[in-house]
């Protein structure tokens, strides 16, 4: 296993494969997996990767005596071959720290993970057990099962489409020896769906979440550099942790609670966990000088029991009810429906989070998430309204970027302000809907991704003249003849450059609501 493929073997080094099939075969075997089956099995099971960590990363040194690790992957249905290479890849970089591999099969239907997989893996040189689950129950439940097996003092938890890079298990287990209460995530280097090229992903790209509490990766804030002393192959605190791949101190993985069992299948559980280990006492590293890639799916090739939109929401609904405090209300005024999901009691979380006393979310946000993009202390929340068009809102028509449109003000099943037309206006002069801030570039407006410095995002609303005004340029925003939002050159008289900023949105947060009668009290 140590011995280096020969170059010439198809994606060797990491390089891409192309299949020379036609588009109709291509298509055919892409939907089994949702990648391209075709391309990962003519590359080798054991495939040699080009070193992907930075420079600075090969010179360190780490404790004599780390500790040992099981490694987890939970599995259904996956291909073969991005399985088999899996196991390989962590087998060849780990040395002796891998104390075993448990697999757990998460009711497979497919032949050859049967006893063709089980005749495979008794040839592999570290101990591996193969757990099979009598139904379907999700990746939350099987890896349960599979921590409960483990003998290791880590846990290491991997996805079954993964390929570790060298080096990667002992800065991790580096740190959790260094304090038991980390959780630490390497870099997840992306491998292409298409052709399963291997490619480096950031090292200044850290966890999030949006306001449908959903996971996200967002670059990380100027505060962790310097933090860092500018030095990044130090480690990067995370304010959550993308959930596929995550290394944790076994007694640890107990103490915080390991995962909310009630929750079903996928989905939400690493939010949860991620705000349970801030808050109870731990903290989340992604370590810069760990790469493991990953096959990131554009969808999952799976069914799941309920559909998607039912598990996501049922799990989101728990977590929110449980750690959000507050903002709990603010995500049910958003998402009425998840209010309405028929859920499990949450009373054995409640007390979890009581008896381990756990912080509040607000401290979450100020301490640990500050750049998060839940409304704590604004201007405003609520729809924005032109004079001349009343009936009409701003309205960004639930795209990911660029839209914004004036549209029918709408209100949703509680008679709420719906998610596309709810803006803030921030204490830093931005016009926020969740992620996206209204920017001005060459005199055209669009929604673009929040970043607290960028000159373009800056407005001046004026409450005696109504004119929104765009900092930079100085120009205000208005309505073209053609009912398409612009910026021009400001007319205090104009009644399409006025805009009524309505905080009006039935939910608010309690700094604002402190800040808003203490104002009414000085007027006073």
């Amino acid at each position: 296993l140590g011995i280096p493929n020969p170059q010439e073997w198809p994606g060797e080094l990491g390089q891409g494969v192309t299949v020379p099939e036609d588009q109709e075969t291509y298509d055919k075997y892409f939907k089994v997996q949702q990648f391209n089956i075709l391309a990962s099995d003519r590359i080798a099971l054991n495939r040699t990767l080009k070193d992907s960590r930075m420079e600075s990363c090969l010179t360190k040194q780490y404790a004599n005596e780390l500790p040992n690790a099981s490694v987890i992957i939970v599995f259904h249905n996956e291909a073969f071959s991005t399985l088999i290479r899996t196991l390989h890849s962590v087998i060849k970089t780990s040395s002796n720290l891998l104390l075993e591999i448990i697999l757990v099969d998460d009711s497979s239907t497919k032949v050859y993970l049967k006893q063709h997989l089980n005749h495979y893996v008794r040839q592999l040189s570290v101990p591996m057990k193969i757990i099979r689950m009598g139904r379907r129950s999700g990746l939350i439940q099987a890896r349960l099962l599979g921590s409960a097996h483990a003998k290791g003092q880590v846990l290491v938890f991997l996805d079954s489409h993964c390929e570790c890079n060298e080096g990667w298990l002992e800065p991790l287990l580096d740190r959790i020896a260094d304090d038991r209460t980390r959780v630490v995530c390497p870099i997840i280097d992306v491998i292409d769906e298409n052709n399963f090229a291997y490619n480096t992903a950031s090292d200044m790209t850290y966890g999030g979440f949006n306001w449908k509490i959903g996971f996200r990766w967002y670059s990380a804030p100027d505060r962790e550099l310097i933090r860092r002393n500018n030095d990044r192959s130090l480690p990067l605190r995370s304010p959550t942790l993308s959930g596929g791949l995550f290394a944790i101190d076994r007694q640890f993985f107990e103490y915080i609670g390991k995962y909310d069992s009630k929750m079903i299948i996928w989905g939400a559980e690493n939010l949860e966990f991620s705000f349970r280990i801030w808050m109870c006492g731990g903290s989340i590293e992604i370590v810069t000088c760990s790469r493991v890639g990953h096959v990131f799916r554009s969808k999952t090739p799976y069914t799941l029991p309920g559909g998607s939109n039912y598990i996501v929401w049922h799990n989101t609904a728990r977590l929110v009810d449980v750690w959000l405090d507050e903002w709990k209300e603010f995500f049910y005024a958003l998402h009425p429906g998840a209010r309405l999901i028929r859920r499990e009691s949450i009373d054995e979380r409640v007390l979890f989070r009581k008896q381990r006393k756990c912080k509040s979310f607000k401290w979450y946000l100020d301490k640990i998430y500050p750049e998060s993009q839940l409304p704590q202390d604004y201007n405003f929340l609520g729809d924005i309204r032109n004079m001349n068009k009343e009936d009409l809102c701003l309205d960004t028509l639930h795209t990911e970027e660029g839209t914004l449109v004036l549209n029918d003000c709408s209100l949703n099943k509680n008679e709420q302000i719906v998610y596309n037309q709810l803006f803030i206006y921030t204490k830093q002069n931005q016009i926020q809907n969740d992620e996206n801030c209204l920017e001005s570039i060459n005199e055209k407006v669009s929604m673009r991704s929040c970043i607290d410095s960028d000159v373009y995002q800056k407005w001046i609303y004026d409450t005696n003249s109504l004119t929104l005004t765009h900092e930079f340029t100085n120009l205000c925003l208005d309505i073209s003849d053609h009912a398409q939002l612009v910026v021009k050159e400001c007319e205090g008289d104009q009644i399409s450059q006025k805009w009524f900023f309505r905080d009006n949105f039935q939910w608010q947060s309690s700094a604002h609501l402190h800040q808003s009668i203490n104002n009414s009290m000085t007027e006073h």
